[in-house]
């Protein structure tokens, strides 16, 4: 299994679509394979679930996301774990031995806003950056 994580230092990111980085790692028959951190590409309506996508990411870890994002990753058959929080290691932990457990989205429309990376394009209105 793959997984992102929205990452935000140690810590899991509260804000999906905007946070810093993400930590992809790859579990196979119960061990961790592969962790790598990635700069976040770009905030982009779409953009991030076809590049995860792309990446092979099976499932994403994060505090809060937005319904859209979820909706388009539930189209790109990319599962979402949401309400996610704590030390990125300890999160990784939990996955692996299936003790994790997700819960609401922490975020809230507009919440994201002025956190981490900004929209490179926005979808409503004629605001330069959302």
């Amino acid at each position: 299994m793959k997984a992102a994580i929205s990452t935000d230092g140690e810590n899991v990111s509260e804000h999906f679509g905007r946070c810093p980085s993400f930590t992809i790692i790859d579990i196979k028959e119960g061990k961790i394979k592969e962790k790598t951190i990635i700069d976040n590409p770009g905030h982009h309506p779409g953009f991030l679930p076809k590049f995860l996508h792309d990446q092979g990411v099976e499932v994403i870890l994060a505090g809060g996301m937005g319904q859209r994002a979820q909706m388009l990753f539930n189209d790109a058959k990319i599962g979402t774990i949401l309400g996610v929080t704590g030390n990125i290691d300890d999160v990784i932990e939990k996955l692996n031995t299936g003790s994790l457990s997700g819960g609401e989205s922490l975020c809230s429309p507009g919440a994201g806003k002025g956190y981490g990376i900004d929209k490179t394009e926005c979808d409503h209105g004629n605001e330069k950056h959302c």
